[in-house]
């Protein structure tokens, strides 16, 4: 299965956590869970594929970058990664959910 279809999957099952930064982002641009996840599963393909290290546990992770529309038309930046909580795996809306400028 492809990074794509495995994060539409978790999208899907609900499995997303939002980030303090992406919710005041969200909230910027009158955007709300429900239309940042719509736009990840309408999302053609992931946009980038980042290499990046955590912080904490200084592991090499990867970061995804999504541009989806909603069914109303309005394009969204995502910026996430899956990781594992407790014993299930989550596609976590790491850093930014935004309208798209491009």
């Amino acid at each position: 299965m492809d990074d794509l279809q495995r994060i539409k999957r978790l999208v899907l099952r609900g499995h997303v956590l939002f980030t303090q930064k992406a919710e005041d982002e969200m909230d910027h641009d009158d955007l709300d869970e429900e239309l940042v996840c719509e736009s990840i599963l309408n999302a053609p393909s992931i946009a980038k594929r980042l290499r990046s290290r955590n912080p904490k546990t200084s592991k090499a992770e990867y970061l995804y970058v999504i541009v989806g529309v909603t069914f109303d038309g309005v394009a969204v930046y995502t910026k996430g990664k899956i990781l594992k909580s407790g014993d299930r795996e989550v596609f976590y809306v790491l850093v930014s959910s935004k309208k798209s400028t491009s």
